[in-house]
């Protein structure tokens, strides 16, 4: 780590685009940029930012695919002190209203072809201003803008972000991550990946995911090259691996799986991958894929919560998380917070020896901080065993949530929504055995008194208010549910099969 005044990360920018302004940051789709055209790109950002009387403090949503531009308006909105709300691009009606109205936005900066889903989220009278991006549009020319923006970059602590992340149950919560957590955040993908100087780094996760996000500083700590696409590509992935020359690949959620299920080929070691890094790899999965593709994995558990990444295995254990990064320290506490033994399960719990690496709370909504924050430690609400080298395990989440899709599925939120259907009496939620990845989601729905639901139609009406990693695969039809003495649907009564259900998958939808 540099010293504390140089823990953020815009420094770095602005430092580098003096001193190597044509060195190449990053490739998108194969176009190069350089440190020079992100600096002048995000100056330009920045300063009409301050012409619309936007200042350090306040917040601007951006729900905007990969791209050039989105790179720059992201270090526009760092440079300017301004919070940046990222917003998934598959975000629509209810949930996607919820974040731009909690969120308190002053602007919305969004690809033109995503702005009727805003539109109808919002409704007709709507007052939020859109700044859209398209070829030759309106964000271009303000990014076209020759302007200076020579005010000091924020302090480390400053707010860099409001993610998103949804919550184990009720709406999803805001975690503020300071400029300081970014900079962590890439602190320790350097030391995860074994990042070194002239390093490519493959980038198909969206900057508004923090696996994205986590990468912008990145290029600047290791002189690494970032070869972006505008999204995953199983049939193509490797063919853009070697046109990219890249070094490193990373993974979420099921990649590897299906990665490996695609048909075998005489170029499936014909590239320069040394190390697949990332969450989620299955012990099984791992030998499969290192000895298939001839790369090493690079195994990490983390929260958005504690700086993105808490722990990282550079020993090879397989199946494990690995050991917690040089300013974390994790303990597994049971049910009454004791500490567990070796090899027995517990809550995961997070210290750090650096002040601001764990997040300061969640935005105006004191309960969640209350719970995951008590005596500076964090509460993480998951599973973990320790081996007995301290190697960690990890073992799902703890509440009412489903990992699908390399993103957390609160069941309240499906829930909530399914809830809203005419014919729909209650409905519950859990995840299941999937195909690919960590879960798929099975939906229960109980019929109101005369209603018939026809489980397809019930999936497309669902599949237009949510996102398509929500939308659940399977729908059961019940009587009744069989409930608690407080009238709780009991979950664990539900059945996980998979053939007692509709399957989207098998409707070709």
């Amino acid at each position: 780590m540099t010293s504390p005044d140089q823990d953020g990360f815009v420094a770095l920018l602005t430092a580098r685009a003096a001193a190597e302004p044509d060195r190449i940051y990053a490739r998108f789709g194969g176009e190069p940029v350089s440190y020079g055209e992100i600096e002048r790109r995000s100056a330009a950002f920045a300063a009409h930012l301050r012409a619309q009387g936007i200042v350090a403090g306040d917040r601007v949503a951006v729900m905007m695919r990969n791209s050039i531009a989105t790179i720059a308006v992201v270090f526009g909105l760092a440079r300017a002190g301004v919070a940046w709300v990222p917003v998934n691009a598959q975000q629509r009606g209810e949930g996607l209203n919820y974040l731009l109205t909690h969120s308190s936005p002053r602007l919305v900066v969004a690809d033109a072809e995503l702005a009727p889903q805003i539109a109808e989220a919002m409704g007709p009278d709507a007052t939020l201003p859109v700044l859209l991006h398209a070829p030759d549009g309106a964000l271009d020319a303000v990014l076209a803008t020759p302007v200076r923006f020579d005010e000091p970059a924020p302090a480390a602590d400053a707010v860099f972000a409001i993610m998103y992340t949804s919550g184990t149950t009720g709406r999803p919560k805001g975690v503020i991550v300071s400029h300081r957590m970014l900079r962590l955040a890439a602190e320790s993908v350097v030391r995860l990946s074994d990042a070194k100087p002239g390093d490519v780094f493959f980038v198909w996760e969206p900057l508004y995911h923090i696996g994205g996000a986590q990468l912008l500083p990145l290029p600047m700590i290791r002189d690494v090259t970032l070869a972006m696409v505008e999204r995953f590509s199983a049939s193509r992935f490797w063919a853009q691996v070697r046109e990219e020359g890249a070094t490193h690949i990373h993974y979420l959620g099921g990649i590897l799986q299906i990665l490996l299920k695609q048909p075998p080929s005489a170029g499936d070691r014909e590239h320069g991958v040394r190390i697949a890094w990332g969450g989620g790899c299955p012990a099984d999965i791992w030998p499969q894929f290192r000895d298939r593709f001839g790369t090493e994995i690079r195994e990490c558990y983390g929260m958005t919560e504690a700086s993105s990444l808490t722990t990282c295995n550079t020993s090879g254990v397989v199946g494990s998380v690995g050991r917690p990064m040089p300013w974390f320290t994790v303990r597994l506490l049971d049910g009454e917070g004791k500490p567990v033994a070796a090899g027995e399960r517990g809550e995961i719990i997070v210290e750090t020896s650096i002040p601001g690496a764990i997040f300061p709370g969640y935005l105006d909504n004191p309960e969640a901080t209350a719970k995951a924050l008590r005596n500076g430690a964090l509460h993480t609400g998951d599973l973990g065993s320790f081996d007995a080298d301290g190697n960690l395990y990890f073992h799902g989440r703890m509440t009412d949530s489903v990992r699908c899709r390399g993103e957390n599925v609160s069941a309240w939120e499906v829930e909530h929504v399914a809830a809203e259907h005419d014919a729909v009496e209650d409905c519950a939620m859990i995840g299941v055995a999937a195909d690919i990845g960590e879960q798929d989601i099975k939906l229960f729905v109980k019929p109101r008194h005369g209603a018939i639901i026809d489980p397809q139609a019930l999936s497309g009406w669902l599949g237009q208010r949510l996102a398509p990693y929500q939308n659940p695969r399977y729908i059961a039809l019940v009587d009744e549910f069989e409930r608690t003495a407080s009238q709780r649907i009991m979950k664990h009564r539900l059945s996980p099969r998979l053939d007692d259900c509709w399957d989207r998958a098998g409707t070709g939808r």
